[in-house]
């Protein structure tokens, strides 16, 4: 089965800012509250399931290839260990955080964390956001699901991952979709169809 895609990648990276840009703007009076700033790393070392869309980690995978060559390296190497820690049910901090606890691609950083706050410090229940603004982020998520309409979602690793499989590459980038060669991938790393499904909902109190 294949689908041709309305807009190509780079098109739909353009737009993809738009939806990040519009969340920012409805949901700016919600995060004057909160308490996140510089080094607060909770979310990147705790959080447990960062989840992205196959079109958010097409636009990583690029960013990676701007880094030396050394430094490449060292982040696809935590990527592997990421995806590995995963699939062992372990946590595992995030593979893009610096020593300092800054982001080192936070420009390009997938809306699983541009959508995080929390009025409250973290501890052991995780952030704490207000009602209206989990509303917010699941229209989001549709938003940038149906943009990535021939895309999966999943854990950010495990994304990265099946980008990294030729065949589906080349597949995906052409704008195809043939669910049935990665099924088995996909069941086994948890991945969803983007057309129709939403992401497993992150586990956040409300305020």
């Amino acid at each position: 089965m294949r689908h041709v895609q309305s807009l190509d990648l780079n098109q739909k990276a353009k737009k993809l800012q738009e939806i990040y840009r519009s969340y920012d703007h409805k949901s700016a009076p919600f995060r004057e509250q909160a308490v996140c700033g510089p080094g607060c790393a909770y979310c990147c070392t705790h959080f447990g399931h960062l989840d992205i869309t196959t079109l958010e980690g097409w636009i990583i995978q690029e960013r990676i290839k701007q880094f030396h060559e050394t430094e490449k390296k060292r982040i696809e190497q935590k990527i592997r260990d990421n995806k590995r820690d995963k699939e062992g049910g372990k946590p595992s901090v995030c593979p893009f955080l610096l020593e300092d606890q800054t982001c080192r691609i936070y420009d390009v950083r997938p809306f699983s964390c541009r959508q995080l706050y929390s009025v409250k410090k973290c501890g052991q229940h995780g952030p704490v956001v207000h009602p209206q603004a989990m509303e917010l982020t699941w229209d989001t998520v549709r938003l940038i699901q149906q943009l990535d309409a021939t895309g999966y979602s999943g854990h950010l690793s495990f994304i990265l991952a099946l980008l990294s499989k030729k065949p589906f590459f080349k597949l995906y980038t052409s704008g195809g979709f043939d669910p049935a060669k990665v099924a088995d991938f996909g069941k086994a790393h948890g991945l969803v169809i983007n057309t129709g499904q939403l992401q497993q909902q992150p586990q956040t109190r409300k305020k």
